[in-house]
């Protein structure tokens, strides 16, 4: 797009994707291929600065379709397998450092990739062509550059986890929520004035661990983003259908969707 700061949605599906394994719903039958949803990642470009949040198990999948050859750091929301099983796909960026690869995460969501990885964070990892990590604990905000990253702490099942903001000068600001149930009145206070929300938004029934349709639509009202994105979309959305019932400042993400963050401007590409 050649803008100076850009989201793109890697993936905007459940732990499961869309199509179902074994649906025959009319969703996961849709020819549409915006129905078609992996599993939620996004990747972020600012200033001169790529990075992904999540890794996903479609991770390879995502990249190749995006064209994504260098990653400056890897932030992860929390350790459910649907945004941490492409870990070892993170190599072939690692290939192109010389340095390990930052990667960001509570202390509770690093200790679990260190258990599921353990391989990875050994000080005998020195071989050539292996992922090389370099944890970092998020406990605050943090920089990339210009870039700004604060950590947004949900409520998600007993896991313990955090969607991002966002915050470049002269840029849109950005808040990453892809799971949650329940935002504490500390991070709403955090969210509350953002340009761009990404928000989970499950499916139309209650589910207990994570935003059904009108709580999010809640929770986007309550923000008073400017404009908002819903993900983490499971089958029981049709893309076109639940894109015609939203207010005008809710949109339907889908997968391979660039918004742009620049000043002014909403582009998609």
């Amino acid at each position: 797009m050649g803008d100076a700061i850009s989201l793109t949605f890697l993936g905007t599906g459940t732990s499961v994707g869309v199509p179902v394994i074994g649906c025959e719903c009319r969703v996961c039958r849709s020819s549409d291929p915006r129905n078609r949803r992996l599993r939620a990642s996004v990747w972020l470009r600012a200033g001169g600065v790529s990075l992904l949040v999540d890794s996903g198990p479609d991770l390879r999948q995502q990249a190749l379709r995006e064209r994504i050859c260098e990653v400056d750091g890897v932030l992860y929301t929390h350790a459910h397998l649907d945004h941490v099983a492409g870990f070892d796909d993170l190599r072939a960026f690692c290939w192109r450092r010389s340095e390990p690869l930052p990667m960001h995460g509570t202390a509770e969501c690093l200790a679990s990739l260190k258990q599921m990885f353990g391989w990875a964070f050994s000080p005998d990892n020195v071989h050539q062509g292996y992922v090389k990590p370099a944890a970092r604990v998020v406990d605050g905000p943090f920089s990339y550059g210009a870039l700004r990253v604060t950590p947004l702490p949900v409520e998600h099942a007993a896991m313990e986890t955090i969607g991002y903001r966002f915050e470049m000068p002269g840029a849109r600001s950005l808040a990453y929520l892809p799971d949650v149930k329940r935002i504490p009145p500390t991070t709403m206070d955090l969210l509350r004035g953002v340009d761009v929300l990404v928000l989970d938004a499950l499916r139309p029934a209650p589910h207990p661990t994570h935003f059904s349709l009108d709580e999010a639509l809640a929770a986007a009202a309550e923000s008073q983003a400017g404009e908002t994105w819903l993900t983490h979309l499971g089958h029981e959305n049709e893309h076109a259908e639940l894109a015609a019932a939203l207010p005008p400042q809710v949109r339907v993400a889908w997968d391979g969707l660039q918004v742009s963050l620049a000043p002014l401007t909403a582009g998609l590409a």
